[in-house]
This record gives C-alpha cells, structure tokens and sequence, in this order.
C-alpha cells in the first residue's frame, strides 16, 4: 500500500524559509510569517476571502499570474489579494520540491527591493 505524503503546514514552509540567508519568523496580522529583512516573505492568509490553510508568498505580478494559469489547482488568487504582489497557495497540493522553489524565488523576488541590512562593526578607536 502506498504511503501517503504528509499534508504540508506551515512548519515544513518554516523549516525551508528559515535556510535562506536573512529570513526570520515573525507575524503578520496574527498569522505565522516569514520576512527577509522586516518585509514579508510568506505568510498564512489571514483573509476571510481565502481558503483554510492556504499561504500567501510575495512574488512579482508577472510571475504570479503565471503560476496561476499553469497550475490554478495550487494557486491561486481572491480580490482582496490583486494588488498585492503575492500569490496565494493551496498547502494540500503543493510538493515540498514545488514549495522549496516558490520560496527560493520569493527570496529573490524580495531580497532585490529590501536594501541589505548594515553591517554592525564596532567603532575604530580613536587615535590622537
């Protein structure tokens, strides 16, 4: 008999999101969160409007709507979320493969609008 895969939760998209460089839990309107330097990553939905279980992952809107159109049973979109650059995710029907990827791109998607955190170096010592 064939095992069934495990359902994927928000534990397994934290276990992935936490080996990128720069990313931290967090929350976001009372919803486990990821973020990359203070902005957001992924997040659970916390909209009425999307379905349970579902999580929202920053992406820009091209990439988006190309998700959807290639695989709407995973993906997908409510109006609450079209001006928003995220796409939402069904967490019953992504892959861990496919969820890896979508977050190494949100990463990209994000790393290249959040400016880099400043190195914290002491002070060089005064010299006279």
């Amino acid at each position: 008999m064939a095992r069934r895969a495990a359902a994927t939760t928000f534990a397994t998209v934290r276990k992935i999101g936490l080996t990128l460089p720069d990313v931290e839990e967090g929350t976001m309107y009372g919803t486990p969160a990821l973020k990359l330097r203070g902005k957001l990553l992924a997040c659970m939905t916390s909209h009425k409007s999307a379905e349970p279980n579902s999580l929202a992952v920053r992406l820009d809107f091209a990439q988006r709507d190309a998700m959807i159109a290639d695989d709407p049973g995973t993906y997908y979109l409510k109006p609450h979320y079209v001006g928003y650059p995220v796409v939402l995710v069904r967490l019953s029907r992504i892959s861990r493969e496919a969820l890896d990827d979508l977050l190494h791109a949100a990463w990209r998607a994000v790393s290249a609008s959040a400016p880099p955190r400043k190195r914290q170096t002491p002070p060089k010592p005064r010299t006279r």
